[in-house]
């Protein structure tokens, strides 16, 4: 018979977070002198997420979720959408005036060549 906190892997799922008490209660267990082997066995965690709560923890001294890193994606789902639109509406526009359109119009801020870029992959051409 299973309690509600066995098995946390199918509860989860891959692209869940554990919530802050757990992983407080990991750096407490750990602070504590419990090895990583108590931890996991205790908690119902799997050893690997202890693991990694553990070294985290120890090397930014903490356990909240970090931005990720590498640059941003200008072109959201929603932008992409008001380019096309743009474009529909008027194909003979330049780059650089549909930058400027979706400037004034979306305060969203692009680069000729990533609208370039973006119709390109969308399948305008010339």
């Amino acid at each position: 018979m299973q309690t509600a906190s066995t098995n946390i892997c199918e509860r989860m799922g891959r692209s869940q977070e554990l919530i802050e008490s757990k992983r407080g209660t990991m750096i407490g267990c750990h602070l504590c002198n419990k090895s990583i082997c108590e931890i996991f066995l205790l908690l119902n965690i799997p050893q690997s997420t202890v693991s990694g709560i553990i070294t985290k923890w120890k090397q930014l001294e903490t356990t909240e979720t970090q931005a990720p890193s590498g640059r941003p994606h200008n072109m959201t789902e929603w932008g992409q959408r008001m380019l096309k639109r743009i474009v529909r509406r008027s194909p003979q526009l330049s780059a650089e005036s549909i930058a400027k359109d979706l400037l004034t119009l979306c305060d969203l801020q692009i680069s000729a060549a990533t609208v370039r870029r973006e119709l390109h992959g969308m399948g305008f051409h010339g």
